[in-house]
């Protein structure tokens, strides 16, 4: 394909951060299973932000990080715009953009057919804004759950009826909202989780109600959701095979990406929850 890489363009300083090369040795190092030798913690206590790309303006185009790339074959209920069959998603990688200062999200929808070519060597960036921000490669394994509304946007009734089957008094006994509604997790579709600001109305500039498409979760599980971790997870469940991107939003929680149904040109609305 001829289409340029995505950049952004939006004002924002974007000189400051750490260097993404830091990051990832930063990753090398500490992933390593016997540890960082005396050497290598020098270089750690090295890596620090900085002024990397002085010579950067607030609006000179920067690439545009890929965040995921998912396939109507590969996602059960994934539903793109037309005869499209692959969504890619990017962002750039600082708290600038928008109202809520937050990363800026990018969707792309294309027939996977037309994606003739792909780059040897993609552009990155100098500086990110944050070394969360940076994905790990991962391959993507979907599953289908089946889950459920959030508590508070239940019927009285329903609320009622689950206040008197749920112990309170019995810190490992099943609770609706933790371990029957919604999974932790980076997911595609289902509903939305409101731990933060309660349920909101997401509402397109059209006046329709918004969708959500996906879910990017600074976690696959915590201690309070240990009943979503998958079965071949189990013996790891306490190690850091619950953060495999390495990405973590606002302070530990969800960002949610949701779009007009009616249509995905409108533009699509982030929530940090």
């Amino acid at each position: 394909m001829d289409e340029p890489w995505p950049v952004c363009t939006e004002p924002h300083k974007r000189r400051f951060g750490e260097r993404l090369s830091d990051v990832r040795l930063s990753r090398r190092i500490r992933g390593k299973p016997e540890g960082p030798t005396e050497e290598e913690y020098e270089i750690l206590r090295s890596l620090k932000r900085g002024r990397y790309a002085p010579w950067l303006n607030d609006t000179d185009p920067i690439p545009l990080m890929p965040v995921a790339q998912l396939y109507v074959r590969d996602v059960p209920g994934l539903s793109l715009p037309g005869d499209s069959d692959l969504l890619q998603v990017f962002w750039c990688p600082f708290n600038a953009h928008g109202e809520e200062r937050n990363v800026a999200v990018h969707l792309y929808w294309r027939k996977a057919s037309e994606v003739s070519q792909v780059l040897a060597e993609q552009p990155e960036l100098e500086v990110v804004g944050r070394a969360s921000y940076v994905p790990d490669p991962c391959v993507l394994h979907p599953e289908r759950v089946t889950e459920h509304q959030w508590g508070d946007l239940l019927p009285y009734e329903i609320r009622a009826q689950l206040d008197e089957w749920e112990d309170w008094e019995d810190e490992d006994a099943v609770s609706y909202q933790f371990d029957l509604s919604i999974p932790p997790g980076w997911k595609v579709g289902g509903f939305a989780p409101w731990p933060v600001t309660g349920p909101q109305e997401v509402v397109c500039l059209c006046g329709q109600p918004m969708e959500l498409l996906l879910t990017i979760d600074s976690r696959e599980w915590d201690r309070g959701t240990r009943s979503w971790v998958p079965v071949e997870d189990r013996a790891v469940a306490d190690t850091e095979a619950n953060t495999p991107t390495q990405v973590v939003v606002g302070r530990g929680g969800r960002l949610m990406v949701f779009v007009c149904p009616s249509d995905w040109s409108h533009p699509h609305r982030t929530v940090l929850q």
